[in-house]
């Protein structure tokens, strides 16, 4: 008999076989013990529930045909993970005003301060093959702006929808942001397709399409919670995306560790989901995160976790415990670089997990341009412009080219892919002096590896221009 509800309500991934009988006796479970399913990814044997019974967790986890089940959250779901660092920098209208009247003919009105277009090449490669209009980057984030002059005319409104409630709502807007506070995604999403319409910036591959799978919490936390993220994998893989940008982590927990049958459920759904969505032929993108941490260290300081409730500084192994969805099987891992086009001073990186480098900005990096700004200039909700941060600005650079390669080469598998963007590569490796990003004296981090791959850069930064050629 199921216990009473008498908790807070809180959302659980159960995750069973694939089959439609243990599906179906599993689902039985789940109501005798007081949970209420939300969704049921049966292709891949994920269950979506919210729950107020305080044992339901450790009751699903004793039922026969479940793997493993357990809480996606630490507080009630009444209750940031995004991978930018520090606020964003808005541009006046008179900033931009003045930027547009020095355009250089052929350029965008504010191209001038778009250093990592041409880090990577990435404004030549538009005149030779911008993308194809066949190719999608699904942004998975805080929900894009479609409605800015800079996106529009690449959105794909049939390949977007909200997850946040951990179930697709493809209702005409919901893939829009909660508030011009949620910006993140838009900023994404200028990066990676950007048109080249002679209004405000270019994108890394203006030629391809660009939808919105928004997961952040409408609130001012904008936490990405597993359930989101699991519906968000198989609405892209469903709906026919060819590349995924993921520019965050999953909350609650900046690591999940297998040794915690909560953490270990939501490392479980979010690994189906996403491998599902390769299956599918879906390449997978995600940023390395901005804690300056070695993933191949031999133990991490965690003092960020959870995130939705009271956080405990803890000790964890990033080899048991890992960074979702960055630190999953094929997904791409990504790093930051500044306009030197070395390590940015908050990106983390590990040999034999870093796959790639793409531009994230540095504020410690000077750029030669009109505002001198070593940030990432892209697009904001409102018609707005401005500058960011992150790892969170890296991997939509790499998504990008990701899809020019597609573009290139429309039958690659997403396996394929990842081996191109290596391929392709330029590898500067490691520096030849003790690594201080911030300049204060203090050796920050060490590099470990050679010329062809190594931890900073994996097998080096992207390159648009050599994709497309």
């Amino acid at each position: 008999m199921a216990r009473a509800a008498d908790g807070p309500s809180l959302a659980y991934v159960v995750n069973t076989r694939t089959d439609h009988r243990t599906i179906e006796s599993v689902q039985r479970e789940i109501a005798r013990n007081g949970g209420t399913v939300v969704a049921a990814y049966d292709r891949i044997g994920v269950i979506v529930v919210h729950s107020a019974n305080p044992d339901f967790g450790a009751r699903m986890r004793a039922v026969r045909g479940v793997d493993s089940a357990g809480a996606t959250r630490t507080a009630p779901l009444s209750a940031a993970g995004t991978t930018d660092e520090g606020a964003a920098q808005v541009l006046s209208r008179a900033e931009r005003a003045r930027l547009a009247a020095g355009a250089a003919a052929g350029e965008e009105p504010l191209e001038a301060d778009q250093w990592d277009l041409r880090a990577i090449g990435a404004d030549r490669a538009a005149q030779i093959n911008p993308g194809s209009r066949n190719v999608t980057v699904g942004v998975i984030d805080t929900g894009v702006d479609d409605t800015h002059p800079d996106i529009a005319p690449n959105f794909s409104a049939s390949q977007s929808a909200s997850c946040v409630s951990g179930k697709a709502d493809t209702t005409y807007g919901a893939w829009r942001p909660a508030d011009a506070d949620h910006y993140h995604g838009t900023h994404v999403a200028g990066e990676i397709a950007a048109a080249r319409n002679g209004i405000g910036v270019a994108g890394v591959a203006p030629g391809v399409k660009v939808a919105s799978i928004t997961v952040a919490q409408p609130d001012a936390t904008s936490l990405f919670y597993p359930e989101s993220v699991v519906c968000a994998f198989v609405f892209a893989a469903d709906h026919g995306i060819e590349i995924t940008n993921n520019s965050y982590y999953v909350d609650p927990w900046l690591y999940n560790c297998m040794d915690d049958p909560d953490q270990r459920a939501i490392v479980d759904a979010v690994n189906r989901a996403q491998l599902y969505a390769q299956r599918k032929g879906t390449l997978n993108v995600a940023s390395a995160g901005n804690s300056n941490h070695d993933l191949d260290a031999d133990a991490i300081v965690d003092e960020s976790s959870p995130d939705d409730s009271t956080a405990q500084t803890r000790t964890i192994d990033p080899h048991e415990c890992f960074d979702v969805p960055t630190q999953l099987p094929g997904v791409v891992t990504v790093s930051a670089v500044g306009v030197k086009g070395t390590k940015s001073y908050y990106s983390s990186y590990g040999q034999g997990v870093v796959d790639v480098a793409g531009p994230g900005g540095d504020k410690y990096q000077i750029p030669d341009t009109p505002s001198k700004n070593g940030r990432i200039l892209s697009t904001m909700p409102n018609n707005q412009y401005g500058f960011l941060q992150g790892t969170s600005m890296a991997s939509p650079h790499v998504a990008a080219v990701a899809a020019l390669l597609k573009s290139a080469h429309p039958y690659a598998t997403p396996a394929q892919l990842r081996a191109l963007l290596k391929a392709e590569a330029d590898n500067p490796g490691c520096p030849a002096e003790p690594y201080d990003g911030n300049g204060d004296g203090v050796v920050d981090a060490t590099c470990v590896g050679g010329k062809r791959v190594n931890g900073f850069y994996g097998f080096g930064v992207v390159n648009a221009l050599r994709a497309v050629r």
